[in-house]
């Protein structure tokens, strides 16, 4: 095929104004010889300065679905290989997967074959639910040794290890609408705070004035920390390291976050404490299909100590397991 020999020190330049002018055929992966980088050439050359030669390349697997190449090299039973699990969490360099049962025997293959593929330092696998108060994974390492990373999501950089504290990217669309509020002047408790999943989207995107984050797993306190220092907002969030019913004050929030499931309902009456006449609650919760938005507003009710209060916004979050939604009701305290 038709390349374009050009010397190693031009070559990046030359590669981008090929695909900058869709000159770069795609389909083959760029060679060397000697001193010289073979470019894959669709069309005429546009550089007569770089001589056009004939030469053998590889083809380009980067538009081939990985679950194709991770197919091709992973040691298991051909009949099987349909199983392979489409759909990851990539958290920096660590992946996290789930796998049927019949792939279990199969399983360090499999993660060492997506490591290879997706360039991962580290495979877990989600073996079930996070569970506790402290919210904890409940994973197993196949491949790799190093589980903390770095993970930039949105402009924001989250420090953790996913071995040790949940991080969810399933919450993605929530953590994007409460960077795009506007908090400027307010003082914000996130009562379930984590390593600072809507915490930092509200201290650096929303800029609130103050987030009190609450936490009470000491390994998702340490990661808080250090990820408000990360992001430059260590003069913005003020860290309760406890249960957050044991969060002193009252009627001092002009807003109050409530990123949790299942139980969030049990925690309403402190949410509506701390909340001032006009402020916002963004309650998380989970609910049955056939009780939206009912079942929530009832919580709330019974949650609310007889204040006064207005449903301003129901919304899915994502779909938690069969017939039950985890949903976000907004609510303004009157």
């Amino acid at each position: 095929m038709k390349v374009i020999a050009v010397p190693r020190l031009q070559a990046d330049d030359v590669k981008d104004r090929l695909n900058r002018m869709r000159r770069m055929d795609l389909n083959w992966r760029p060679g060397t010889e000697g001193g010289m980088v073979l470019l894959p050439l669709k069309g005429e050359n546009p550089f007569p300065q770089y001589p056009v030669v004939e030469a053998e390349l590889e083809p380009q697997d980067r538009h081939r679905p990985p679950q194709e190449r991770i197919a091709e090299i992973v040691d298991m039973p051909e009949e099987l290989k349909a199983l392979l699990p489409e759909k990851y969490e990539r958290l920096g360099h660590v992946l996290v997967i789930r796998l049927p049962k019949e792939l279990m025997p199969y399983r360090r293959s499999i993660a060492e074959a997506y490591a290879q593929v997706l360039r991962a330092g580290a495979v877990l696998l989600e073996k079930g639910i996070i569970h506790g108060t402290e919210r904890l994974p409940d994973v197993e390492l196949l491949f790799g040794e190093e589980t903390e990373t770095t993970h930039l999501e949105s402009g924001i950089r989250y420090r953790l290890d996913p071995a040790k504290v949940m991080f969810s990217s399933g919450n993605f669309d929530e953590k994007r609408r409460m960077a795009s509020l506007d908090c400027r002047g307010e003082t914000v408790v996130d009562m379930f705070a984590g390593i600072g999943y809507f915490t930092m989207p509200l201290a650096v995107k929303a800029r609130a004035r103050k987030v009190i984050a609450c936490e009470i797993n000491p390994v998702s306190v340490g990661y808080l920390k250090e990820n408000a220092e990360l992001n430059g907002v260590t003069d913005v969030v003020e860290v309760f390291h406890g249960d957050n019913r044991d969060l002193p004050g009252e009627g001092f929030a002009d807003r109050v976050v409530m990123g949790y499931v299942n139980i969030t309902w049990q925690f309403l009456p402190k949410a509506f404490s701390l909340v001032r006449s006009g402020g916002i609650i963004h309650y998380q919760d989970t609910c049955s299909i056939d009780r939206i938005p009912d079942g929530l507003i009832d919580n709330i009710r019974k949650g609310s100590g007889g204040r006064p209060f207005e449903v301003l916004g129901v919304k899915e979050v994502k779909a938690y397991a069969p017939s039950i939604s985890h949903m976000v009701v907004d609510v303004r305290v009157l």
